[in-house]
């Protein structure tokens, strides 16, 4: 037995001093405060976080990353949870024989916990009931092209014979959703940021979004919309008429196209980082429940893949490496917009576990639950240096910026993996779906 207490802690909606009993890596008691193992005084014990959309790339492309260097950020950021991503790596995880290898990758190299995703292909229904025997998440689609020829985007005909089958497995459907008709070449120089922007407009996520709903009242298929960037696609989502779920980024709700420099593709992503009048849709659809979560989308890649001497959006790869960073990220925009620890609580930990059908031991502070914790000062504040990040890569469009959110300890199942300085690594285990 062992006992962590702090006078704020986030637990059943609200922040309030307390003690937490753990025993064999679980919560035991949730009590009033007393003396305690681990006092945290004023800091802020929040639920360990939960990232549920991370491109590890393992097998295949652990050059760009891998298991033991994106799990290793994920304890410095605060997150004891991962769901990893059907793409980058080679062979997606789109047959149980391609699960297999990519746990095989990540044995022995885990600091957290980690669950997968499983990919939807063209002609890949037949390996839906397969994969989902063997415990993954949920399923992952393109509709348009992923970037990567091993993971070719899906047709809304398949699409839509695959849902219904997808929807009596109970898992969710994830969708990459842009309409591949609505996109558009790069005119002109490939260094103008707005000339990328105007290659995929808002209107493609907007068409993308309302050929969603039409499939999942179809189908009663539960349906989630990756990376959403736009307030058109905010506007078309609306969880109350569709049924589907969304969620956003932190680079989306950091930055905005009007202070992207020409040549800048350490901003490259897709969906693009737009204007600001978008940034803020964003946050008022946080705000207000149309947005359920903020994930990272952590896909990082080598200086040549970026392209950062060249400079050409045409030819960068599209993402963008921030797992370490979503708390303080998201904790800037939100403390200056008026959202709250409860607030943090919901979009980066229980919302994400939630997707991810783990949320019967991840994602809150309840009893039963593992006992996985971030410790983090609201008030304090880090200055983000690449070359301090855990990601195989330095590249971060954060470079030299100060945010607000200071991560001080990450617990998973009771014991640190981060003090603040140190990472314990080795301790992570691999999750299957309940």
């Amino acid at each position: 037995m062992r006992v962590v207490r702090s006078d704020r802690v986030v637990v059943g909606g609200e922040e309030r001093p307390a003690s937490i009993t753990i025993d064999d890596g679980k919560i035991v008691e949730i009590s009033s405060p007393g003396p305690a193992d681990l006092d945290f005084g004023d800091l802020v014990i929040m639920p360990g976080l939960v990232d549920s959309h991370v491109h590890v790339n393992d097998p295949g492309r652990a050059d760009w990353e891998g298991f033991a260097t994106a799990t290793r950020a994920a304890a410095a950021g605060g997150t004891t949870t991962i769901v990893d991503m059907p793409l980058n790596s080679v062979p997606p995880t789109v047959t149980v024989a391609a699960l297999h290898e990519k746990q095989a990758a990540a044995d022995g190299k885990l600091t957290v916990d980690t669950a997968f995703w499983g990919g939807l292909i063209p002609g890949g229904e037949a390996d839906l009931a397969p994969l989902a025997q063997e415990g993954v998440c949920g399923f992952k689609s393109f509709l348009v092209d992923s970037g990567v020829p091993e993971f070719p985007p899906i047709g809304a005909d398949e699409l839509a014979s695959a849902l219904p089958v997808i929807a009596d497995l109970g898992l969710p459907s994830l969708i990459h959703a842009e309409d591949p008709m609505g996109l558009g070449d790069l005119d002109g120089d490939p260094r103008v940021y707005d000339a990328y922007v105007a290659s995929r407009p808002p209107a493609a996520e907007a068409s993308a979004i309302a050929l969603l709903a039409n499939l999942t009242r179809e189908s009663r298929a539960s349906v989630h919309v990756l990376h959403i960037s736009s307030a058109e696609a905010v506007a078309v989502l609306d969880p109350a008429i569709t049924g589907m779920s969304g969620e956003t980024c932190p680079h989306y709700l950091t930055f905005c196209a009007e202070e992207i420099g020409d040549g800048a593709t350490v901003f490259k992503c897709a969906p693009p980082i737009r204007s600001a009048t978008h940034r803020e849709a964003l946050w008022e659809a946080l705000r207000d429940g149309r947005l359920a979560m903020v994930v990272s989308d952590h896909s990082p890649a080598p200086n040549e893949v970026k392209d950062l001497e060249g400079g050409d959006f045409g030819r960068a790869w599209g993402g963008i490496g921030s797992l370490q960073l979503r708390l303080p990220a998201t904790w800037t925009g939100a403390a200056a917009r008026g959202a709250g620890l409860i607030d943090m609580a919901v979009w980066l930990a229980e919302a994400p576990a939630k997707l991810a059908g783990i949320d019967d031991r991840k994602g809150s502070i309840a009893v039963g639950r593992d006992a996985d914790f971030v410790v983090w000062d609201p008030d304090g504040s880090i200055e983000v240096r690449g070359d301090r990040l855990e990601h195989r890569h330095p590249i971060t469009p954060y470079q030299g910026m100060s945010l607000r959110g200071q991560v001080r300890a990450t617990i998973l199942r009771g014991e640190i993996v981060y003090d603040g300085d140190t990472i314990v690594g080795g301790r992570g285990r691999m999750l299957r779906r309940r």
